[in-house]
């Protein structure tokens, strides 16, 4: 049987990967952003960033625009693989006829 990832599988993570997979390839979003796109408050989000940093799948970046902090979030490439792998492996779940050769690993 396939197991799903984890780190990503938590609902709040799975959403954040998500969102962020969305994204093209090196483009970022930031923090109030991405906060306001999933309904979340800045502490949840930031402790489910922590988790998905700490496996590699999103960078933060603290930067400053003009005067004023600025936090973007990005999906790394470690975190865009583990997301295919994971919706690969959902799909396979929830199509157990599917030809396992045919999921991506």
């Amino acid at each position: 049987m396939t197991e799903l990832d984890p780190v990503i599988h938590a609902q709040a993570r799975l959403r954040v990967t998500a969102t962020l997979a969305a994204l093209d390839d090196g483009d970022r979003m930031t923090f109030p952003r991405l906060q306001e796109l999933l309904g979340m408050t800045a502490g949840n989000l930031s402790t489910h960033l922590r988790k998905l940093e700490d496996a590699s799948y999103v960078a933060i970046t603290k930067t400053h625009q003009r005067r004023t902090p600025v936090t973007f979030v990005e999906l790394t490439r470690t975190g865009r693989r583990a997301f295919e792998d994971y919706t690969a492996a959902l799909q396979a779940l929830l199509d157990p006829a599917a030809d396992p050769s045919e999921v991506p690993s």
